[in-house]
């Protein structure tokens, strides 16, 4: 392993290393300055984290990243998705095939298929956890040819009781199983916050960096489902010596995002005299407060392609430059929202929290610049499409819209949320979003009965590049009506039998899609989907048995297409050698024949194919987890069926292979200071 490779990281983690003791310290001045000793309090009952609520920035808890089961699964398919249509590498393009968990297509599409290895909002975390806190981990796989290796590591440390700094810096450096189709992703950032009585702010920076190597898909399946066929009667393959469609293109996204949020409190003081005692006690309660927050993306990606001959190859237009690709589209977007709220709590009757905002962002666009002459090239272009003479390079959008927020977050009987906007200037106009969310619980047994119920409805302009699009491979200049979504659901769970069960009808009017030839394309009637999921937990002494089952259908395959049932299970033993935690077990993840999406690298786009149906076949893995004592450890077969069982069908998507067997291990220790 080369120092050089990790020079980001080992700089970030110096740098987390060097807040951790300043924390330490002054907590110890604080304590120190009341006239009490430096306290030591128990991390475990102490410590806490919590996320972000859009679009107000409310408080919700979060779960911390200190579960002992499962720990083994950061480097597998089933981490992302119980049906993942990805390139194959750890770190790749990828997009979920369930699709209640599917994300909507982002303001700016060229790095939707990266998404699950990119900082977001709702992604980040806060701790409040007291005594500095350090978690490092890391994961291998791979020899030489085919090394996977990922440094997480992250940090948080209270200044005091108020005041919160972190840090988290995440290298991923992989190989891949096959060849040109190497992933290099680095994140790091920075976060903070203070929760005092009167100021609030909440505030993160996060920086990402990802490159990705394009092979295309191998040449032949054939070289996965009949090596004899295509290597003269030779039945076995090293997968690094199969060829790909390309072997010089590479994708690269990289960019920033800031987000402060301020909220200033109004309210009065409440005093109070224990009994049996004569001190008064003066606490603050908050009436209503003052929103202030600002958002920041900025977002670059490059296309590169050096080599004309697999050009001419693999694409069948060439607008730009027939000698080399270089596709740089920009997007960059500020938005800022003032609201104003009546906070929940304050009074025995105020038993909801109500908000009102406004948001206004303006939105950048800057494409591939259109510079070459065109007339001195000849018949080495292809002439733009019928009705296309030009696509602008820059496009500025001005947006703002008006909205509200009901909620409900305290109360173990009944909690909801509901938030709604409408837009009013520039695209935005006629826009209409709503969603929200009910959740209550019964008595039943021994314990309750938890009931949730949801529903999203949005009205949406189509993204400004699904519009006007230029590259050296695609163009478009299209006229998209607004995206309509109605989606609605609800969910049980059980507890003492370890069942979860949840339902969801969506129902899609004008759904954007990529078609067969790469280019967008709008469904102009509807498409519903329906999806039921279920979750069963079994125990039986030291044998677990996990489940999710995952139904769903659609009313349109050509537009939509999706596995109709995916499974993961996973039997595992759970016992104890001393104090070693350990569980062994085996896990599987299935879904369906059908026809899966392929994959475009010039847009990293997922088009809609015909052709080739993938699927039917079990991805299994053997593992043992551990914990001991702040450390947890796993050592793990991926894909141990190769081989044994499930034939030779493990494509992702048409002539993208998943990988194959190799042995992976990873460690993660809790630093408490």
């Amino acid at each position: 392993m080369k120092v050089t490779r990790y020079y980001h990281i080992i700089i970030a983690l110096i740098s987390a290393l060097v807040l951790l003791p300043a924390v330490a310290a002054a907590q110890d001045a604080e304590a120190a300055a009341d006239g009490g000793k430096p306290a030591k309090p128990d991390i475990a009952s102490l410590s806490y984290a919590w996320k972000l609520m859009a679009p107000l920035g409310l408080r919700e808890s979060a779960p911390m990243d200190t579960l002992p089961l499962n720990y083994y699964r950061q480097a597998i398919p089933s981490l992302v998705s119980d049906a993942w249509a990805t390139t194959g590498n750890l770190g790749a393009e990828g997009m979920n095939m369930i699709f209640e968990d599917r994300a909507p297509m982002s303001k700016f599409f060229l790095q939707d298929a990266l998404e699950h290895w990119m900082p977001a909002h709702d992604k980040m975390r806060f701790y409040n956890t007291r005594i500095p806190l350090t978690q490092l981990s890391f994961n291998t796989a791979g020899g030489r040819e085919t090394a996977q290796e990922r440094l997480k590591g992250f940090f948080s440390g209270n200044i005091n009781a108020k005041a919160q700094v972190g840090a988290l810096v995440d290298y991923l450096y992989s190989k891949g199983s096959y060849n040109n189709q190497a992933t290099k992703d680095l994140t790091w950032g920075f976060s903070g916050s203070y929760i005092g009585d009167r100021y609030e702010m909440q505030a993160y920076y996060n920086h990402f960096n990802l490159l990705n190597k394009e092979n295309g898909g191998i040449t032949d399946m054939l070289y996965i489902t009949d090596p004899a066929e295509v290597q003269g009667g030779v039945t076995t393959v090293d997968p690094k010596s199969i060829p790909t469609r390309l072997s010089n293109a590479h994708t690269r996204v990289w960019g920033q995002e800031l987000y402060i949020n301020n909220r200033y409190k109004v309210g009065y003081w409440h005093e109070e005299i224990l009994e049996g005692d004569t001190t008064v006690t003066r606490t603050y309660v908050p009436v209503s407060s003052f929103i202030y927050t600002l958002k920041y993306n900025g977002s670059k990606h490059m296309f590169r392609d050096d080599s004309p001959t697999e050009m001419a190859d693999f694409f069948d237009h060439t607008y730009l430059n027939p000698d080399q690709t270089r596709d740089i589209t920009r997007y960059w977007s500020v938005s800022n929202t003032v609201g104003v709220s009546l906070l929940e709590g304050f009074h025995k009757y105020a038993k909801f929290g109500l908000a009102a905002y406004v948001t206004h962002e303006v939105r950048r666009y800057d494409q591939t610049a259109d510079t070459l002459d065109r007339a001195a090239l000849g018949d080495r272009l292809t002439p733009f499409p019928d009705g296309i003479t030009s696509i602008p390079g820059h496009r500025t959008q001005q947006l703002a819209w008006v909205g509200a927020q009901l909620t409900k977050q305290r109360g173990s009987l009944l909690k909801y949320e509901a938030t709604g906007e409408i837009g009013f200037l520039g695209d935005a106009a006629g826009e209409v979003k709503a969603e929200g969310s009910l959740t209550t619980q019964f008595k039943l047994g021994r314990d309750s009965l938890y009931v949730k119920a949801f529903g999203v409805f949005r009205n949406e302009t189509a993204p400004y590049l699904m519009q006007s699009f230029l590259s050296n491979h695609f163009i478009w200049d299209n006229d998209f009506g607004k995206q309509r979504t109605v989606s609605f659901g609800g969910e049980v769970s059980y507890m003492p039998t370890g069942t979860r069960f949840r339902a969801s009808l969506s129902n899609l009017q004008n759904h954007i899609y990529f078609g067969a030839d790469g280019l967008p394309r709008q469904e102009g009637g509807s498409v519903q989907v329906l999806s039921l999921r279920l979750n069963q937990n079994f125990r039986f002494g030291l044998f677990n048995w996990d489940n999710t089952v995952t139904y769903q259908t659609t009313s349109n395959d050509a537009v939509l297409p999706l596995p109709s049932l995916a499974v993961y299970s996973n039997m595992y033993l759970l016992f104890r050698i001393a104090t070693l935690h350990c569980q062994l077990g085996v896990d599987c993840d299935y879904y369906t024949r059908y026809y899966s999406p392929s994959y475009q690298p010039a847009t990293a786009s997922f088009v809609n194919q015909r052709e080739m149906k993938t699927g039917n076949y079990p991805f299994c893995n053997v593992y043992l987890n551990m914990k001991l004592s702040k450390t947890r450890f796993y050592v793990m077969y991926t894909h141990a069926n190769k081989g044994l069982f499930g034939g030779t069908g493990y494509f992702s998507m048409p002539y993208y292979p998943l990988n194959p067997a190799r042995f992976q291990m990873g460690i993660s220790v809790d630093f408490a200071n």
